[in-house]
C-alpha cells in the first residue's frame, strides 16, 4: 500500500488550479469587480457617463453595469456635474444613505472644483464635492470622455485591490 502524499506535495500539485488568498483580498476583489453605481447625474458629464454604459464603451465588462436607482442599493456614487449649494444637502443625504463600504468618484471639473468659470467665494456653487464628503477618485475634464470614466473605475479597482487587472484605456 502506497503512503499518502504529504501536504507540500498536495499544494505543489494543486497550485496551477487553486489559489489561496486571505479573506480580505477576496472581498476586495469581489467589491472591485462588482461596483453598483448610483444613477446620479447633475449636468453634461452625465451624458458621458451614460455613453460609458452604452454598447460602444461597455462599462459592464469592468463589473459596473448595474446603475442603481436607490442609494441603499449602491456602493459607488459618481458625482457628474455641478453641485449647487441648494442641492448640496440632497447630495449629502444620498451619500449618507449608501451602505458601507462606499466610494465616490468626482467626474468633471465642476464636481472637482466647481467648474471652469467659478471664482473663489462663489455664492451659489459648491467648490468641489470633497467639501461635502470624501472622494476616492478624481476624473478631470469638461466633460471627461467615457474612456476617462472607465479609467477612473480602474483606478478605484487598483485602490481597492492594490493591483491593476486591466491595461490603461486609450482613446481612439
Amino acid at each position: 500500500m502506497e503512503a499518502p502524499p504529504d501536504n507540500a506535495q498536495l499544494l505543489s500539485d494543486c497550485s496551477p488550479y487553486v489559489k489561496f488568498a486571505k479573506l480580505d483580498e477576496m472581498l476586495a476583489l469581489g467589491r472591485a469587480n462588482s461596483l453598483w453605481p448610483l444613477t446620479f447625474g447633475l449636468a453634461c458629464c452625465a451624458i458621458e457617463m451614460m455613453a460609458a454604459g452604452a454598447s460602444r464603451f461597455d462599462l459592464s465588462r469592468f463589473g459596473a453595469e448595474v446603475f442603481r436607482p436607490s442609494p441603499r442599493q449602491a456602493d459607488l456614487m459618481i458625482v457628474a456635474g455641478t453641485i449647487n449649494k441648494k442641492m448640496a444637502t440632497a447630495v449629502k443625504t444620498l451619500y449618507d444613505q449608501m451602505p458601507e463600504p462606499k466610494w465616490v468618484i468626482a467626474m468633471g471639473n465642476c464636481a472637482i472644483s466647481g467648474g471652469p468659470f467659478v471664482f473663489p467665494g462663489q455664492y451659489a456653487v459648491v467648490e468641489g464635492v470633497e467639501k461635502l464628503f470624501p472622494v476616492d477618485v478624481f476624473i478631470p475634464g469638461c466633460p471627461p470622455r467615457p474612456e476617462a470614466l472607465i479609467e477612473g473605475l480602474l483606478k478605484l479597482e487598483e485602490k481597492l485591490t492594490g493591483k491593476r487587472r486591466w491595461p490603461v484605456v486609450k482613446s481612439e
